[in-house]
């Protein structure tokens, strides 16, 4: 397994709509385990394709994200290929200091859907349906929109958004 690199913003790449998988080879397995090794690595709770530059429709995430107890050793992660959300609850809330590995130092409160209906294919090319409520609501929605070139920045106020992109654009300049 590798550690891959995880693109940033302003990348143009994540704001392309990634394509969907067509075939399950030893290649997008590869890809989902790396996926996996690298979300761990770089403490997340989910990773999209296009955020490792690969635009296709491939999410990881941690099951056990947010659970109390959880072993700091349990490396387990799911693998959705081709997920879309089916519905939305009519309810939402803000999901407080939401973040993302490709979006640097910044956090932010955003409104989700409190659940949604998934369909996926799983590493199997089964079709698999669940519902996901409170986090993982969070977690799907977040990813999908990853899939679709939305970025949870984009889910926020303009004023907030702007404020960001001059930090990171003056961030990377200082960089250079």
């Amino acid at each position: 397994m590798a550690i891959l690199d995880i693109v940033t913003f302003p990348e143009p790449s994540l704001k392309k709509v990634s394509e969907p998988v067509e075939t399950i080879d030893d290649e997008l397995k590869t890809l989902i385990e790396n996926m996996g090794e690298t979300m761990f690595h770089d403490a997340g709770v989910g990773l999209a394709a296009p955020q490792v530059g690969v635009n296709r429709r491939v999410v990881v995430y941690d099951p056990n994200a947010g659970e109390e107890q959880k072993d700091p050793e349990d490396k387990t992660f799911t693998a959705l290929i081709n997920p879309e959300i089916l519905s939305k609850s009519k309810e939402t809330f803000t999901s407080e200091n939401e973040g993302c590995l490709s979006i640097v130092d910044y956090r932010s409160d955003v409104k989700r859907h409190s659940s949604v209906t998934v369909r996926a294919m799983n590493l199997d090319g089964e079709t698999i349906e669940f519902e996901a409520h409170g986090l993982m609501s969070v977690i799907m929605q977040h990813e999908i929109d990853h899939l679709d070139g939305i970025l949870f920045i984009d889910r926020i106020s303009a004023l907030k958004r702007t404020m960001y992109k001059k930090k990171r654009l003056k961030q990377l300049k200082n960089e250079q």
